[in-house]
Order: C-alpha cells, then structure tokens, then sequence
C-alpha cells in the first residue's frame, strides 16, 4: 500500500512541486518564505476554483470552455451593480454572482443533455455570447478601482487567522469537493457517467442530468470567482481573464484528470493548480522570458499528457494480464 501510495501520481507531483522549489530558492530564496507561499496559495485561488469545477465536467466526458466568459461576465455584472448601488452587502454580491454564474452553467448543461450537442460546440458558443454580452453591457468600457466601492474592493483581501478571505474560498472548495466526490451518490455519479457510460445507464444514472449538474457546479464556481476576481484586482473589462479556459484545462490535465474522462483527484487537481501557481509567480521573479515562460508551461502540459496517455495503457494491460491469469 506505501508502495502504491508513493508511486501515485499525486505523490510525483508533490514531489516534482518540492523540487521545483527547491531549484526556485537557488535562484531566488525569498521565495519560499512562508509569506511568499501564502501570497502564491493566495493568487492561485481563482485557478483552484474553476479547476474543481472543470475536473467533473471533464469526468463526465465534456468540456467547458466558458468558464472564463462566465467569470468575465459575471466580474462585469457585479462591478455594474456596485457602481450602480455602492451600498448592496458584499453577501448579496455574492449571491448575484454565485446565482448568474449557476444559470449560465445551466444553460451548458442544457444545450448538452436536453439538445444533443457536442460539449466543445456548445461552450465555444456560450463563451463568445458571454463575452459578447460584456461588451454590450458595459459599451466596450472598463469599470476601474474608483469607480468601486471600498467594501466591494476590501472583502477578498480580508484577513482571516491569517489568510485572505480568497484563499479561505480556495481551501473551502477543496474541503467541499472532496467530500462530495468521496461521501456522495452524486460524486460516484460523475466518475461513473465518464468511465463508462453505457454501464452508468445500465445501473441507473442518468447521463444527461449527470452532465447537467457538472455544468451547474462549475457555473457557480465561475461566478463566484468572477466576483473574487474583479474586486481582488479593482477591474472589469470585455477581455477580462482571456485565455483562463486553458490555463484551467491545463490545471487539471497536469494534475491527473484523464481528459477521456473517468478519472481524477480533486488532491490532484489542487496540486495541478498549485505547479502552475508556483510556475506562473516564479519565472518572472527569476528573469525568464515571458516567450520561455509560456514553453515551459506548455512543455508541462505535454508531459502531463503522456503520464496521463502511459497510465491508462498500464491499466488496461493489467486487466488483460488478470482475465488471461483466471481463465
């Protein structure tokens, strides 16, 4: 069992994170102070929370290439009613954000379940009509830190025993979705629907409305991030968060989520969140291009792949190797 333990995936890329800092502090070893590593923790938030959410759309076997837009849309819709009414509670800010990224979810899950279409189509469309409506709501302007309320500003950088209150949402969604995944009938659901599905049918889960609810959930994490994100860094325009979508894919493919759908971790999805956290903050501070900085996630990306592409191989061969030794 230790064996197994050590050689999981989520040991290696525990293992490939220590030793990634490691090489960081040579170059740079303020780095790993535990105030630095709180503010990366802190910064890499946002991507933990679209990255839980994309990991059961991707179990299901879909995508979601929206949750970007989503969160965009969102950050803008909020910022609009801060502006519009400074005085809303930050709690009902919430609850606009958290409700508008749910129906925009929603509406991904039902044009995946109830209309039949291919989950990469539907949510290359929603992600232009998303952006598409930020522009038509805010004309093509940005909303800026003046023009926001201090208390919208203030709330993701409240403090915590410690931590902001952005990295308390963070390690509250890890909490949540490992129980869901691990304790619930929903949670066994998503595994089930993208490892096989036509057995998923077969033992009473409905595909369609399994898919629906991945949509859902990851909906409400864009639109809670949307809000998190906006007034963490006092801005809302059309392109806000461009090209998240696969940062967030990418989160979850380097963490261990079989884009075929069917396996995954939320520990390695965290993890897989966290290397490109530390990835993303550490390249800079130690004079990488911004050109190297970009090959070298994407040289991640594709090594994550083919771990991902050698594990299933080895698994079916060991199933094989087992039917072959009972007959």
């Amino acid at each position: 069992m230790l064996k197994r333990l050590a050689t999981s995936r989520e040991a290696l890329l525990l293992g490939a994170i220590l030793v990634l800092l490691a090489l960081i502090s040579t170059r740079f070893p303020a780095f790993i102070t535990p105030s630095n590593l709180v503010g990366v923790f802190n910064d890499t938030s946002p991507l933990i929370l679209l990255a839980l959410g994309q990991m059961i759309v991707i179990l299901t076997k879909c995508i979601d290439l929206s949750v970007a837009a989503n969160l965009a849309l969102t950050g803008m819709v909020v910022a609009l009613v801060n502006v519009a009414a400074p005085g809303v509670p930050v709690a009902v800010i919430l609850l606009v954000a958290i409700t508008l990224g749910t129906i925009m979810g929603m509406f991904n899950g039902l044009l995946v379940w109830k209309v039949q279409i291919p989950p990469i189509v539907v949510t290359l469309g929603t992600m232009t009509i998303y952006r598409g409506i930020i522009f038509l709501l805010s004309d093509g302007k940005w909303v800026n830190a003046h023009e926001m309320s201090p208390a919208f500003k203030a709330f993701p950088r409240m403090e915590l025993l410690g931590l902001p209150m952005l990295s308390w949402f963070g390690i509250l969604a890890v909490i949540l979705f490992y129980f869901i995944m691990t304790r619930t009938t929903l949670g066994r659901a998503f595994y089930a629907v993208g490892g096989n599905p036509h057995a998923a049918v077969y033992a009473g889960i409905n595909v369609g409305y399994t898919q629906f609810w991945a949509y859902t959930i990851s909906g409400a994490l864009s639109g809670l991030a949307g809000y998190l994100w906006v007034s963490r860094y006092a801005v809302a325009y059309v392109d806000l968060a461009g090209g998240f979508e696969l940062e967030v894919v990418a989160a979850c493919v380097i963490g261990g989520v079989s884009i075929a759908g069917g396996l995954g971790t939320v520990a390695g999805t965290l993890l897989g969140a966290l290397f490109l956290g530390i990835v993303k903050n550490a390249l800079p501070v130690i004079n990488i291009s911004p050109f190297w900085q970009l090959a070298i996630s994407g040289a991640a990306i594709i090594i994550a792949v083919v771990f991902n592409a050698r594990a299933n191989r080895t698994k079916g061969r060991v199933i094989l190797k087992s039917a072959e030794q009972t007959a």
